[in-house]
């Protein structure tokens, strides 16, 4: 007889067969896993959130669920979703399932940021949206630009309603996924008296126009997509049989719209995050979003991981004593396996000048005992907080780093340099068409300029097509002639060099030609040498791309701060940008009512702002491994004048048991509960006569 023919399974039936598979228990990935977070892994059925503590694993467990997914073969690799928010993670994340089972991660094609891989989506599909595949994606620079040409145009006062205003505006509208139409009339006020959705709806026909989109662009445009596309959702619907999303508490409605429409078909979807550290309201995050995902995804298992393997039982029990009081939160309580160490120190000074004193003397006490420098970190509410404790580690010698300053992406030569390679990838990118047309000078004044818009506005086509035409019908003459029929020239022979040039060489090759290489090399700027350095940089970075597409996308979503701590420096930051760090010793200045509690967050967003300063300090405690030291100040200059503070009201919130409170002479004379046992210690002194500042107190 005849062999039979396997029977070839479907999909779904060879999903269905990897759920039955038994459990190896000798798998790579399942080894050291705690109880919840096995449970985490194992769980691949449904919807599930893993409402992961600080310090408690999360990525180790979802890391591990990515490997088992795999390893079952209950999807491909191409058939998994897994979103991140920043491309560090997406990387690190990669490697690490790489060496858990492999070679099968290289076929995951859909790892990466919300934008990145919305990104992908939009490029497939751009016609719909009435862009081309080529289109280019604007940078908040670009974006302000925009904005102040728009504004000019309509005559609308650009010191009273500044660009960087209306660019706000409209990015928290594309945050909340909403398009120009969709925007409620009664929010048309918040910019230029009424004018802010038409202004919108310019800005958006603009940008068609420019074929190019904003990073809200990506994801509203992917929303307008499956929303008017049923057969697009579908097929992503289908290609996605898993779903993994960190940081869940930071999406915003646009990113919660998105996901939601993709996860409708299989709801395998398993968020991961931690309502008490959604710290980024202000930047459109909505803490619902993970507050409400079992409702979202009826069914759907929360298992809670709250075994910290960071912080000392000590820190963990003052940050979620502190946090308890939050009535918006899913609730966890994390606890440690370590042993009891030193208590929680709170110290109350005289002002800022002297918190500054006191945390110097604390960073020089623990280098005595062997701790470097690079294991300390101050975070700040304020960058303006900052200065002081710069003033004063200059003074003692202590070296430091501010992390969050300008990125490299973010300099000026680094920013001319990316425009030349858009332009030569997209030639309708007036944007960058104006940045770099007179770098260097090309004989092109302010007016030669204007000519060139009001040309291509009338004609209804880009700066190039415009600046072509204008040279044809001879209506460009002297030096502005030569430079820019040159540069038109160089501009086409540079795009037919980007079909067989790698990108690196591509770059240098503009940089080269263009004479912007030369503009810096003959400047007489003192930084100079040192934008000619990131130049080079820039090509290398260029080298580790295939493609010129891939590497300018890949420069547009870069979105993670430079969080190298170095060695053998101190931190100096502030709280927000400290979110994912860790170290052993870890300050907290500037505990005081107004200041932390922000002042403007109450005033604000009232009860919801105070919630969300507390998960502020939430994060800046679990920052902490084996110290932390909090601090507050009687008296702090604002604006020139000195002002009484009053300690936070977080300080009333702290269990006494693992505190250990320090006041130095004036601190302040109204403290709360969990002060006052010692406040009589100094009052009679902080009134004193002879007090300079006895004014404050009145």
């Amino acid at each position: 007889m005849p062999s039979s023919t396997p029977k070839q399974l479907s999909l779904s039936e060879r999903a269905q067969q990897a759920l039955r598979t038994p459990v190896d228990e000798n798998a790579p990935y399942l080894q050291g896993l705690n109880p919840p977070q096995r449970e985490a892994v194992l769980t691949i059925d449904g919807p599930v959130l893993m409402l992961a503590g600080a310090g408690t694993g999360k990525t180790r467990a979802l890391t591990a669920r990515l490997a088992h997914i795999l390893s079952l073969r209950a999807a491909a690799p191409w058939q998994v979703l897994a979103v991140t928010f920043t491309n560090k993670a997406a990387r690190e994340m990669k490697e690490r399932v790489g060496s858990l089972i492999g070679d099968a991660v290289e076929g995951m094609r859909w790892m990466g940021t919300f934008h990145s891989i919305a990104a992908q989506i939009l490029r497939r599909h751009a016609e719909l949206v009435d862009l081309k595949s080529t289109f280019t994606i604007i940078d908040s620079d670009d974006q302000i630009r925009l904005c102040r040409d728009l504004i000019r145009a309509s005559n609308v006062d650009e010191k009273r309603w500044p660009p960087r205003h209306l660019a706000g505006v409209i990015d928290s509208w594309k945050n909340r996924g909403l398009t120009p139409g969709q925007v409620p009339a009664k929010e048309e006020d918040r910019f230029a008296d009424g004018k802010a959705i038409d202004l919108y709806g310019q800005y958006q026909k603009r940008l068609i126009e420019l074929n190019a989109a904003d990073f809200g662009d990506l994801l509203l445009h992917n929303i307008t997509l499956f929303q008017k596309h049923p057969d697009i959702v579908a097929k992503y619907q289908n290609q996605f049989r898993y779903m993994l999303v960190d940081e869940y508490q930071d999406t915003n409605v646009a990113q919660y719209l998105w996901l939601r429409l993709l996860a409708q078909k299989n709801k395998n979807i398993c968020v991961v995050g931690d309502d008490d550290q959604s710290i980024y309201g202000w930047r459109g995050a909505e803490v619902g979003n993970i507050l409400r995902f079992e409702k979202d995804f009826p069914g759907a298992k929360t298992i809670r991981l709250e075994q910290n393997y960071r912080s000392t039982p000590a820190i963990l029990a003052t940050a979620s004593t502190l946090i308890k009081a939050n009535k918006n939160r899913l609730g966890k309580t994390l606890w440690t396996a370590r042993e009891e160490d030193q208590k929680v120190r709170l110290s109350g000074v005289w002002d800022a000048e002297e918190e500054a004193r006191l945390v110097t003397d604390e960073i020089e006490a623990a280098q005595a005992k062997k701790h470097a420098l690079s294991d300390m970190a101050v975070l700040v509410r304020t960058a303006a907080q900052m200065r002081a404790f710069e003033d004063r580690f200059n003074l003692t010698g202590i070296a430091y780093q501010v992390i969050g300053g300008p990125r490299f992406y973010e300099r000026e030569e680094t920013r001319d340099a990316l425009s030349y390679l858009r332009l030569v990838r997209n030639f309708d990118d007036d944007l960058s068409f104006a940045r770099i047309i007179n770098k260097p000078r090309r004989g092109l004044g302010d007016k030669g300029l204007q000519n060139i818009n009001i040309a291509a506005r009338k004609w209804g086509v880009s700066l190039c097509e415009a600046t072509a035409r204008l040279l044809e019908a001879q209506e460009i003459k002297g030096k502005a002639r030569t430079g820019l029929s040159l540069f038109l020239t160089q501009l086409s022979h540079w795009r037919d060099q980007a079909k067989n040039l790698p990108p690196s060489d591509l770059a240098a090759l503009v940089l080269d030609d263009s004479g912007y290489s030369d503009y810096w090399k003959n400047s007489k700027n003192p930084t100079a040498p040192g934008k000619l350095e990131n130049l080079k940089e820039l090509v290398q970075a260029a080298s580790e791309f295939d493609t010129l597409p891939a590497w300018l996308d890949h420069v547009a979503l870069v979105s993670e701060i430079n969080q190298d701590s170095g060695d053998g420096l101190v931190s100096l930051m502030t709280l927000h940008a400290a979110k994912g760090l860790e170290f052993p010793i870890v300050f907290l200045p500037g505990w005081e009512d107004g200041l932390f509690p922000s002042q403007r967050a109450l005033d604000e967003s009232g009860a919801e702002g105070l919630e969300e300063e507390r998960r502020l300090a939430y994060v800046g405690i679990t920052r902490a491994r084996e110290q932390c030291h909090i601090s507050f100040a009687a008296n702090r200059q604002v604006y020139g004048r000195w002002q009484n503070a009053l300690p936070s009201r977080f300080i009333d919130e702290l269990p006494e048991d693992h505190v250990e409170i320090s006041l130095t002479t004036g601190a302040s004379a109204a403290t709360p509960h969990l002060l006052s046992s010692v406040a009589e210690d100094f009052t009679d002194e902080a009134e004193d006569d002879s007090d300079p500042f006895s004014s404050c107190h009145a």
